[in-house]
């Protein structure tokens, strides 16, 4: 079902995690959200696309301590590099924040403090494994030990990486802290839970009738809420990078419930300078609310996270798209097959624009992975970008500015425009249904129709003949190029400005494809893509080396068969 278009609407993309970089992996939700993005805005929207870095938890705070700096000083370093990386991507956020931000203070505040008034939170105690060497608590990614249910030695705290079966870190055999190899005893704390148990019919109810959300996740979550919903721990031991919870004096909100909530204070820093505040978006049912996400936190954003915004009385998202995976030559991302690559290293290999090309030619609405096959890569721009729609530009304008001066006149074939204009309307449908796949084939078929046009009127015979009725040929072929302008904006704007540029028109909008370019006169006729060359990416460490990305990842998760060692960087 699509959006409404005729309110404002919010959009965001996952929260990346302040520990590390951007790879090619995270890009594809980055420029997925981004394509949607500049399509709604294309399309007339009233659109705000807000993110932020991830910048909580043990991770952080353990990190920031072995380099010598502050946590802090860490986050801001990665803030800086993940803003670079976004720009050098055409990833345009309309408010880029962080998580440790005063807007998020009081956001993850208030909702605590309606949350516990309305009786949703209490506390209870709990065994915890802890480290008396470093003096503290052990998150599930900082303990190891074997597997009790295979025997698996150096397994963590949460998930067997070999049997993929889910257990407490109290649970590992023979554990050890995996800062400094003491092991661990058992200690009791008091913590915060909230009551998601309390909320599964209205999660049922909101899931059915939800009519956005693809199927298959559908199913998944309502399998959970079926299955039963356990109370979820929304506090932490100190030490912590985060924020502490009012009135306690060494217990800190879990990076998972400010998290989420950093889309709310992103909202909030692109209202600053606004007629509005980020309550019009987020405490009133004037906007859409869309996320975009990887399937490895369906738990957290469709079950938690509506579950704590409704009992807070907050808005709930409309929509929530579900992205897969990324392979590289059908194989997961490794260093020492040299395809790990972070988004600077990548765009040394190819212009980022073409990037975005390939993942939208290969995202649909679904959960499936996208392989990034570089030679497939190397084909579809070659073949489909630069033989189809570069050599379409390239031909018209050329052939237009050398034999006309750039000079056009009117359409000659209505029959042929109508057709093209109705076959962009349903590039429009595939864009606003996340079938970006669709829509570049839709694009590619136009640009072909246009070639063929172009050839099958054999505009330099004609030239000699009529140069009249040619010159009218020419401006179908020219508004044909125009409409291609519009229609792959969205996923390449600065090759899109390039053909403006050519046309001698500036910003066109989707409002321009029923618009006709007559009696005008074009801009200078450039090449506007040429061939790459074969990628061959050099290995960057030796074979064997590894490195291994912290995350968190929720129990249940396991049981969609989710590969775990997708965090393993070989």
């Amino acid at each position: 079902m699509a959006e409404d278009m005729s309110k404002k609407t919010l959009v965001t993309s996952a929260l990346i995690y302040a520990n590390g970089p951007v790879h090619i992996g995270h890009m594809v939700e980055y420029i997925q959200t981004d394509i949607y993005v500049r399509f709604l805005k294309l399309a007339g929207k009233d659109v705000v696309y807000c993110g932020a870095d991830d910048t909580h938890g043990a991770p952080i705070e353990i990190n920031a301590s072995k380099q010598g700096i502050t946590p802090e000083e860490f986050i801001g370093h990665w803030w800086k590099e993940h803003k670079r990386d976004y720009d050098d991507y055409l990833v345009e956020f309309d408010s880029y924040y962080t998580t440790n931000s005063p807007e998020n203070r009081y956001y993850t505040e208030l909702i605590f403090k309606r949350l516990q008034e309305k009786g949703y939170i209490y506390q209870k105690e709990i065994e915890l494994t802890y480290c008396e060497k470093c003096e503290r608590y052990l998150p599930d990614r900082y303990v190891k030990g074997t597997c009790p249910n295979c025997g698996a030695p150096d397994q963590y705290g949460d998930v067997c990486e070999k049997c993929n079966t889910t257990h407490e870190t109290t649970d590992l055999i023979n554990p050890y802290c995996s800062i400094c190899g003491s092991p661990p005893i058992r200690k009791d704390s008091l913590h915060y839970f909230f009551k998601l148990g309390e909320f599964t019919d209205w999660l049922r109810d909101w899931l059915n009738n939800n009519k956005r959300l693809q199927p298959e996740i559908r199913n998944q979550i309502l399998t959970w809420v079926n299955d039963g919903l356990n109370d979820w721990c929304i506090s932490r031991d100190g030490p912590y990078f985060g924020f502490k919870i009012p009135g306690e004096e060494d217990k800190y909100f879990y990076v998972w419930l400010d998290a989420p909530i950093g889309y709310i204070a992103s909202t909030a820093n692109y209202a600053k300078d606004k007629p509005l505040t980020a309550d019009d978006y987020w405490q009133k049912d004037e906007a859409e609310i869309i996320h975009f996400i990887g399937k490895d936190i369906i738990y957290f954003h469709l079950l938690f996270w509506p579950a704590v915004l409704h009992g807070a009385g907050f808005h709930v998202p409309d929509n929530v798209v579900v992205h897969g995976f990324l392979t590289v030559n059908g194989e997961k991302m490794s260093k020492s097959r040299g395809t790990f690559l972070t988004a600077e290293e990548f765009k040394e290999y190819i212009d980022p624009e073409l990037l975005r090309f390939y993942y939208a030619a290969n995202l649909s609405h679904t959960m499936t992975d996208i392989d990034l096959d570089l030679k497939n890569l190397e084909s579809r721009i070659n073949n489909e970008l630069v033989a189809n729609v570069a050599n379409l530009v390239y031909r018209v304008m050329s052939f237009t500015g050398k034999n006309y001066s750039g000079e056009i006149s009117e359409v000659n074939d209505d029959t042929t425009i109508a057709e093209v204009n109705e076959k962009s309307m349903g590039v429009y449908r595939a864009f606003e249904g996340y079938e970006f796949r669709d829509a570049v084939n839709r694009i590619l078929e136009i640009s072909s129709m246009g070639n063929k046009y172009f050839q099958e009127n054999r505009p330099w015979e004609g030239v000699k003949k009529d140069r009249e009725a040619t010159l009218k040929i020419l401006t179908t072929c020219v508004n044909i190029v125009k409409n291609i302008a519009i229609m792959i904006k969205p996923i390449m704007p600065l090759f899109a400005e390039k053909i403006e540029a050519q046309l001698n028109v500036e910003d066109l909008t989707w409002e321009d494809i029923d618009r006709k370019i007559e009696n005008h006169t074009l801009g200078k006729a450039e090449i506007v893509l040429r061939k790459i060359d074969p990628i061959e990416i050099r290995e960057s460490e030796p074979e064997g080396a590894q490195r291994e990305i912290n995350f968190e990842i929720h129990k249940k998760i396991a049981k969609l068969g989710v590969d775990v060692k997708l965090a393993i960087i070989e």
